[in-house]
């Protein structure tokens, strides 16, 4: 029974026939090829000219499957046993679809670019563990084709993209890496920020109570952030405006309100009360200070501009709530 549970279902690479072998390298060079694919139609709406270079890459893919598949039938014939990367102990693994359906076009260079270097290694040292002549020369060749797939990759990237497309292909990825992300976290951090000041304030002021303010902290903040989450999912699915997932949009609106919010109301958690007071307000300095540098960051909006708009603003809400408490 231990025996069982602890033994591992997966075959050391060592233990693979010459045949075993190059029937694991034409199953890998079918997955990379669908994966190239898939890159292709998952870039293809938004940026073309790197689809065109994952569909190429995916055409050398099959060249090589289909020299692989040659040399099988010419040392073993027609039949080429099943096995696969995930049927063996330490081969390099690659991500279902669903898991690299939400990749940005950088991580999808990078992910491409890893494919090949892992493949590289992984023949390299499969050759190097091997005593058997044959086998040695077949992993030194498959680990040469795999460094020449990242010359060929390279290669394919200055025909389809140059310069100044991948320029404009980047540009256009953190542009909707603004829209989708930034800015409706920077409005929800604006909205938390701000909004909850002037209730935390006028709470604490009025009872002198750390524990009694933190619960408006926390409930303002909280209540804040489901509202701003779903009013930014529901009112924009993104189709027509180009802002992206409305779920994602909403998680960062609604995330960033709520940190907002919480970051002057955590420090009410410290029961003597100017030491919580004054805490929150230099916490609060920092808040309105970090969204001046991101407008200024990513929105491109002057930073003594942006200070002066958030810090005045937020200055002369926390006097009201400050003034209310008192009153």
């Amino acid at each position: 029974m231990l025996a069982r549970l602890f033994s591992s279902s997966k075959r050391p690479f060592s233990s693979l026939s010459d045949q075993e072998i190059l029937a694991l390298a034409i199953s890998s060079e079918e997955d990379d090829a669908r994966i190239y694919l898939a890159y292709a139609d998952q870039l293809r709406e938004q940026y073309p000219q790197s689809a065109k270079v994952f569909e190429d890459m995916a055409e050398v893919e099959h060249t090589h499957r289909n020299q692989l598949i040659e040399m099988h039938r010419q040392r073993f014939g027609e039949r080429i046993p099943l096995i696969r990367r995930e049927h063996v102990s330490g081969f390099y693994e690659r991500k279902p679809d669903w898991l690299r359906a939400n990749q940005s076009l950088d991580q999808i260079r990078a992910e491409a670019e890893t494919m090949e270097q892992g493949a590289y290694r992984f023949y390299i040292a499969a050759a190097q563990r091997t005593t058997d002549a044959q086998t040695r020369k077949l992993l030194g060749d498959l680990a040469l084709a795999e460094q020449g797939h990242e010359e060929i990759a390279s290669m394919l990237g200055e025909r389809h993209t140059p310069e100044d497309v991948k320029k404009e292909e980047d540009a256009s990825a953190h542009r909707q890496f603004v829209l989708t992300y930034v800015q409706p976290g920077l409005a929800g951090l604006m909205d938390g920020s701000v909004s909850t000041l002037a209730p935390i304030f006028a709470a604490a002021f009025a009872t002198g109570d750390t524990w009694q303010t933190f619960l408006v902290g926390l409930s303002a903040s909280v209540g804040a952030g489901i509202s701003m989450g779903f009013t930014e999912a529901a009112h924009d699915d993104g189709k027509l405006s180009g802002r992206g997932s409305p779920i994602k949009r909403g998680l960062a609106s609604g995330i960033m309100t709520a940190l907002g919010g919480l970051g002057h109301a955590l420090p009410y958690l410290i029961p003597h009360f100017w030491t919580a007071t004054i805490t929150a307000a230099v916490i609060v300095f920092f808040e309105l200070w970090a969204i001046a540098f991101i407008q200024n960051k990513y929105m491109e909006t002057p930073f003594l501009r942006a200070a002066m708009q958030v810090v005045l603003g937020g200055s002369l809400v926390l006097a009201a709530g400050i003034l209310i408490g008192h009153g």
